[in-house]
């Protein structure tokens, strides 16, 4: 370490001593065995929480959920202060499983517990990192961004001493599979469950349920051809039609859910939630039969809406609801997730009203679960509800770990509420979080930009551009600064790729025409601001038209557009 306190990666183990270094705590050993995910972050969590509980109880409260979850030994010290009511169900009615990005929010939420609990001036040592579980990895990035090394200084070494192979037994791995996926922990999941199904003798439940939490946490990761691998072990192991029915919805969202429409296989996922449909309908216990008969058809308006089908998909999800009431109080999540999707599709098909009402009966469900906050906060946003917008995005924030997106939608409902200084705090927070947000990069940077504020404006395009080279909006914002400083050919080519990438953007088309304008041509401007026009009029766009075909002498048709324009 420097004499100045930085964090430090290094190669190796690390040294028998650590010199002057206050410690923290002895070195924290990272290997992912045998403790499993959070290693590190349990092991941290264990010297800070006790002593937070003495000192400042309600920062601890303040971080109920993330602590939890790291570091279940200290549930007993940590009363649950928010919780889903997924916490209470049975196994057989918890279906939804985090996405990968929650662990994101988990090691923010612990990066700023500890950076409020520690006692400034110390350091933490962290081995075999190279071993550690994805959770841990993410957490000591984390750690090293948002805690300044004067606060706590961060020592990583690759390496350290050997550890014997973990031997736990089928019972234990199950134990800390079903953790894991119930935690959105999928990388240890996947790993843990493919361990243990060697050691399951397939065909009995023990083994179907561990094969399908592994194939859901491969999954999740993306890891679609491993997942489908897994799939198909059941589908040669088993004659139990309740098997044969999940194992074919499994395979089904696996096509329809790839987040790359090229790759997906609308057919292929038509067919498997096909067969998944007519076994369902063939099973003989009726609860059973409902619950599974609605869970398919709700994965089949998936593929009904992504076709381009969304009547026939909201029928669909109405008919999963019918059969959901057969359930009585049974099985709530899963009416929770159908009223939500329904309300997604009257939402896309203009039925705005009733939308809303299927998201507030959702949050009525369980108003600890974050997600439809924002999806009724985006919904209340388009319709100009802007009180009631910020209200569920607070609520999202209030209920959960740090969610970048609630503080990225906030921001924009601030700016158009003309709270200018909140939406740059938000967006700031934005990145804060999550430094791959290109998003917020994009609307910070178009910000400061018409603040003037050009040199912030351009680090943010340049940030931006690093994590999405060729991003339209981000040369957009480019080509733009680069005319506001003169810089005309470097204008003219960042508009020209971001026009090439994406030609329906309208802000490239406008910029574009002002830089031509600034260039000497007013009739390439008129073209480009026409475009714009077409594409999206705004008052702007026929302000700087005007201006162009004065410069034509087309004056009549530049009075047209200034009283387009209205007052600017």
């Amino acid at each position: 370490m420097t004499k100045d306190r930085s964090h430090l990666r290094a190669q190796g183990g690390p040294p028998s001593r650590f010199g002057n270094l206050r410690l923290l705590m002895p070195a924290i050993d990272g290997h992912r065995q045998p403790l499993g995910p959070y290693t590190v972050g349990a092991a941290l969590l264990g010297r800070l929480v006790p002593e937070a509980l003495d000192r400042r109880p309600e920062l601890v409260a303040e971080h109920d959920i993330e602590i939890r979850a790291a570091a279940p030994a200290l549930a007993e010290l940590v009363p649950a202060r928010r919780v889903t009511l997924d916490a209470w169900l049975p196994d057989d009615e918890r279906i939804l499983v985090p996405a990968p990005r929650r662990t994101l929010r988990l090691a923010n939420g612990i990066a700023e517990f500890v950076r409020e609990a520690v006692e400034p001036g110390l350091c933490v040592v962290v081995c075999n990192a190279d071993q550690a579980d994805p959770t841990d990895t993410e957490l000591l990035d984390v750690l090293m961004r948002r805690i300044p090394a004067s606060v706590l200084a961060v020592v990583v070494y690759a390496g350290g001493p050997g550890r014997p192979p973990d031997t736990r037994d089928a019972a234990e791995l199950w134990a800390l599979v079903d953790r894991c996926v119930r935690e959105g922990f999928l990388h240890a999941a996947a790993e843990l469950g493919q361990r243990a199904l060697a050691l399951v003798e397939p065909g009995r439940e023990p083994w179907w349920r561990l094969l399908q939490r592994t194939a859901t946490a491969l999954g999740g990761l993306g890891r679609r051809a491993e997942a489908r691998a897994v799939w198909e072990r059941a589908r040669r192991s088993s004659q139990d039609p309740a098997v044969h029915a999940a194992t074919a919805y499994g395979l089904a969202m696996l096509d329809a859910r790839d987040p790359e429409p090229e790759r997906r296989d609308l057919g292929r996922a038509r067919g498997w939630i096909n067969q998944a449909i007519a076994i369902s309908t063939l099973l003989t216990d009726p609860r059973q039969r409902a619950f599974k008969l609605g869970f398919d058809r709700n994965g089949l308006a998936l593929v009904e809406l992504r076709e381009g089908r969304p009547a026939r998909a909201l029928a669909l999800v109405e008919s999963a609801i019918e059969l959901a009431r057969e359930l009585g109080d049974g099985h709530p999540v899963h009416r929770m997730v159908l009223l939500a999707n329904r309300a997604q599709l009257l939402a896309g098909m203009g039925r705005v009203k009733e939308a809303l009402e299927d998201f507030s009966a959702a949050i009525a469900v369980d108003p600890m679960f974050p997600d439809y906050y924002v999806d009724r906060g985006n919904l209340l946003f388009k319709l100009g509800l802007h009180e009631e917008a910020l209200a569920d995005y607070e609520s999202a924030l209030r209920v959960g770990p740090p969610l970048p997106e609630a503080h990225y939608n906030r921001a924009e409902v601030l700016l158009v509420q003309g709270d200018v200084a909140g939406a740059l705090a938000d967006l700031a927070r934005v990145i804060e979080l999550d430094p791959s947000y290109v998003d917020a990069y994009i609307n910070r940077a178009g910000l400061l930009a018409a603040l003037d504020r050009d040199a912030e404006a351009r680090a943010d395009v340049e940030a931006g551009l690093a994590r999405a080279p060729g991003n339209p909006h981000l040369l957009t914002v480019l080509g733009q600064l680069e005319t506001a400083a003169g810089r005309l050919a470097e204008a003219r080519g960042a508009l020209d790729l971001a026009i090439d990438r994406a030609p329906g953007l309208v802000a490239a088309w406008g910029n574009r025409g002002v830089l031509r304008y600034a260039a000497g041509d007013p009739a390439g401007a008129v073209a480009d601001l026409t475009r714009a026009i077409e594409l999206g009029p705004e008052p702007d766009l026929y302000a700087n038209r005007a201006v162009a075909l004065r410069a034509l002498g087309r004056a009549e048709e530049a009075a047209a557009d200034e009283a387009r324009a209205g007052p600017l």
